[in-house]
């Protein structure tokens, strides 16, 4: 009799194990949804809603990691309990949650060259029309100050963006203290365009750059929890094969 359920067993040791490395997956998945989702808002108010497909897809991965990880506790249980009905929806859900990666990793790599091709237009058009000053309080222009002195970079092209601007023609001058080398320096009036005062670049290859690490960090991962999910799913199969 012993003999006959030593391989149930080794089954469900290895089912154990897996299934605490699907858990690990979720873990995972819900540490990249918070820094999607973080990094998402701030790309969003900056980039406009041709980046928020990177908010959409922290907020899934933010999901689909609490319910990997009540999977893998689940898998544990229908494993140590030998519940083919437990096992059986952990089969059904872990694949429901594989196919979501995957198409949530597919949907990030398609959605990057539209941010390339159509964000820059956006972007300028908007820094015209809605970008108010250094001390505004209001969340766009704040957002845009922290890029410009964070990435060292001044307009979305460059300096020359504020030019007829609603800025421009509110404060007189032609750019931003955000885009001073020194922000506190006498040289930073408003009006010196000369090199050693301001950036000479502009901002947006640059959030491109993080737009693009970001996508591919969570296409990536994604498919990275969906690798490490696949045994765990074909050993609970398994073991819901044997028990019947």
């Amino acid at each position: 009799m012993a003999e006959i359920h030593t391989p149930y067993s080794s089954l469900k040791k290895l089912l154990s194990l897996l299934n605490g490395f699907v858990a690990v997956s979720g873990i995972i998945l819900i540490g990249l949804g918070i820094g999607g989702k973080c990094g998402g808002a701030s790309l969003t108010n900056v980039l406009g809603l041709s980046s928020a497909y990177l908010l959409h897809v922290g907020n899934l991965c933010l999901v689909m990691g609490c319910i990997t990880v009540l999977l893998g506790c689940a898998g544990w249980y229908g494993a140590t309990k030998e519940s083919r009905g437990t096992l059986l929806f952990c089969i059904l859900s872990m694949v429901i949650v594989l196919i979501m990666e995957i198409t949530a990793a597919t949907v990030v790599l398609l959605f990057f060259p539209i941010v390339r091709d159509v964000a820059l237009e956006h972007t300028f058009v908007t820094l015209r029309k809605n970008y108010r000053g250094y001390n505004e309080p209001d969340d766009y222009s704040t957002q845009w100050n922290l890029v410009m002195e964070k990435l060292k970079c001044c307009g979305v092209n460059n300096y020359t963006d504020f030019s007829g601007s609603s800025f421009e023609m509110t404060t007189g001058h032609t750019y931003p203290r955000g885009c001073c080398k020194s922000i506190g320096s006498v040289s930073c009036d408003g009006r010196n365009v000369s090199t050693n005062v301001i950036h000479q670049k502009g901002c947006f290859h640059k959030l491109l750059k993080i737009t693009k690490t970001q996508s591919f960090t969570l296409s990536g991962s994604s498919l990275g929890a969906a690798v490490i999910q696949l045994p765990g799913i074909l050993a609970t199969l398994l073991l819901f094969i044997k028990l019947g």
